[in-house]
């Protein structure tokens, strides 16, 4: 593409960053190996990690977090998994399945992947060098560290922040394999791009982003070429011969001449794996082809081993079972199944507007600092006479994300904000940096007006930001309903799971029973065969109403039962179990029914409901004395 029209990729994959060679001073920090930028992400990232693993399991699970951890909990009991729309992708059952063996199930390990992802992702920043300043690259590490609602969802087992890293991920890699004219890096992109489609569906919805942000990237630039020469025709015919030029070098016809003339020279003249005549003809036929198998196998092998039925896909790969139908099963048939439910069902048949709002205001309240940060770097690199295409591109693939996450989403929620910050972080980097820049220059200059508004703005974004990490911090709180999302239980009911685990290590018998209730039209708490949720899918309409309680009682081991609806309260049982849930409604009329009880309740969900929690108050105490080992107990 032509110089005239903009950015072209020659000059961008081969210019230094704006400040090279702006760091002349000496002192410690020079000490550390590498540039200033490395060092700068390193430390960043170190940062991001501590913030997403300290109190890892602080806050109680929520609903679905819940339900894919009872999944997992399963799945490591029998054995079997196969993939389910309905909870996203087999990235988290599969690595957590492994993780639990290793370091135990808790909340603590089951978040962990999220965590360590997420706080890896500014490591994504380096891959900009040749498209960022130094402090551009170390500011985009800080915005993806620190931004609240993506340290919010790392720190939370759901997989939007998965495939949202992955995705990021895998473009910044091919940024670096188009600025370095090298091919190889796409292998691990297409790794990570697998990785993001085993996490969740909507990696798909990345791919079209992709597509139509470069899409306006290429038109933008054809536009400003023909504006520059008052043609149309000869904009398009100059951005495709250096298109043309621009891949040629890419696919390495002129660094793979030099390579082998200089390898034969250092043979003495002997024969080389490609001979000089071939050049960039014999490179194409041979090297493109053999970089693309290996960029596809790579993509379709780790797809298949995550999205593979278990154990089939041990049986096939220890030559037990036959290796074709498990291959289908773990490419087609996932397909077929991604298109039933979410593409030609009803999961987005709902009103486009409300879901906007939604979104816009999670993003007001969660990320207003990089907003307003993204809107300033966006016209600082625009109107500044820069016009960078990786700006252009992830404004574009942000205001994509924008409008189209209404219609792909299913359900009213904060974390779909994510898939847009993450795009957004590219032009806030650049605004972090005009501040400081700004900041610098009316330093040097003494200019104090221009210093204290640049210094104001530091100082909101610092404030803005820290102020929503400290208040979202594992929050169960209704005040911050638009950051988390509605199925969130309060943190005050640890007390209890942690009794009712207590209970059930030293009961025999059932330990829990559920007080089945009508809600309207449905039927909540109450299943009719217990045992119909020890494989997927799942039996009965009451056991999701239970959420995340199962996976609390899983670990626990213990037996649950429930009773129907139409029992209250005198059809109840005589002798219930130790531990009894029931809505918070029906606590009156247990607390009548069974003497020798406390009861507790506690917000279920951020509004509208709650769970009360009956103990058994001699059993609750013979379990605690157990626990400590005081004498004159079972446990003495």
């Amino acid at each position: 593409m032509s110089e005239a029209a903009g950015d072209a990729p020659s000059r961008e994959s081969t210019d230094p960053p704006a400040d090279a060679g702006r760091h002349t001073a000496t002192g410690p920090w020079d000490r550390f190996p590498g540039d200033p930028a490395t060092r700068g992400v390193v430390v960043v990232t170190v940062v991001s990690l501590l913030l997403r693993l300290v109190d890892l399991g602080g806050r109680v699970f929520h609903w679905d977090e819940g339900r894919v951890g009872y999944w997992i909990l399963r799945f490591d009991a029998t054995g079997e998994f196969f993939y389910r729309p309905i909870i996203h992708g087999p990235f988290l059952p599969v690595v957590n399945n492994a993780l639990f063996d290793v370091l135990g199930a808790s909340d603590f390990t089951a978040r962990l992947p999220v965590a360590l992802v997420g706080g890896l992702l500014p490591l994504a920043a380096l891959c900009f060098r040749r498209r960022l300043s130094t402090r551009e690259q170390v500011a985009l590490a800080l915005v993806l560290a620190l931004d609240p609602l993506l340290v919010y969802y790392s720190r939370f087992m759901r997989s939007d922040v998965l495939v949202g890293a992955f995705a990021f991920g895998a473009f910044a890699l091919v940024v670096y394999a188009v600025d370095h004219e090298r091919t190889l890096p796409l292998v691990p992109a297409a790794a990570l791009l697998a990785l993001g489609f085993a996490s969740k569906e909507n990696a798909l919805v990345y791919v079209a982003c992709f597509a139509g942000a470069a899409a306006l990237v290429v038109d933008h630039r054809v536009v400003r070429g023909s504006t520059r020469s008052g043609s149309l025709l000869d904009a398009v015919v100059r951005e495709g011969v250096s298109l043309a030029r621009f891949a040629g070098r890419w696919t390495g016809g002129r660094r793979t001449r030099r390579a082998i003339e200089r390898r034969v020279a250092e043979r003495g003249g002997r024969s080389a794996p490609f001979a000089p005549e071939i050049g960039a003809l014999g490179h194409l036929l041979v090297w493109v082809p053999l970089v693309t198998a290996a960029i596809l196998g790579t993509f379709l092998a780790v797809v298949a081993f995550f999205y593979a039925p278990r154990p089939e896909l041990w049986g096939a790969l220890g030559g037990v079972d036959p290796v074709q139908p498990v291959l289908y099963n773990a490419t087609v048939v996932p397909g077929e199944r991604l298109y039933g439910t979410w593409a030609a069902g009803s999961h987005s048949g709902h009103s486009y507007a409300p879901y906007l709002l939604d979104l816009a205001e999670t993003l007001v309240y969660g990320s207003g600092v990089v907003l307003v940060l993204a809107a300033l770097g966006f016209l600082a690199d625009g109107y500044g006479g820069r016009n960078r295409s990786l700006v252009a591109f992830a404004v574009y693939w942000a205001a994509a994300s924008l409008v189209g996450y209404p219609v792909a989403t299913d359900i009213q929620a904060p974390w779909a904000a994510v898939h847009v910050v993450l795009p957004l972080a590219i032009p806030a980097a650049v605004g972090i940096a005009t501040v400081a820049d700004s900041f610098e220059e009316s330093l040097a200059a003494e200019d104090v007006a221009s210093l204290a508004l640049a210094g104001l703005l530091v100082f909101a974004a610092v404030g803005g930001v820290a102020a929503a990490n400290v208040d979202y911090w594992n929050s169960t709180d209704r005040e911050d309903e638009q950051v988390l999302q509605w199925a969130q239980p309060g943190n005050e009911i640890r007390p209890a799971l942690d009794d009712a685990r207590l209970v059930a290590e030293h009961n025999d018998g059932t330990d829990v029973m559920f007080v089945g209730t009508y809600v309207g039209d449905s039927t909540e708490f109450y299943l009719n065969d217990e045992s119909s949720v020890e494989r997927m899918p799942p039996g009965g309409p009451g056991w999701h109403d239970r959420l995340p309680l199962p996976w609390y009682l899983e670990l626990s081991e213990a037996e649950t039962t429930s009773t129907h609806p139409d029992a209250r309260y005198d059809g109840l049982p005589d002798d219930p179990p130790p531990v009894i849930v029931a809505m918070s409604d029906d606590r009156e009329g247990l607390m009548e029914r069974y003497d020798g009880y406390e009861a507790r309740t506690y917000p279920f969900k951020l509004w509208g409901e709650d769970v009360t929690f009956l103990f058994d108050e001699e059993a609750l105490a013979e379990a605690r004395a157990a626990e400590t080992g005081e004498p004159g107990t079972e446990g003495a």
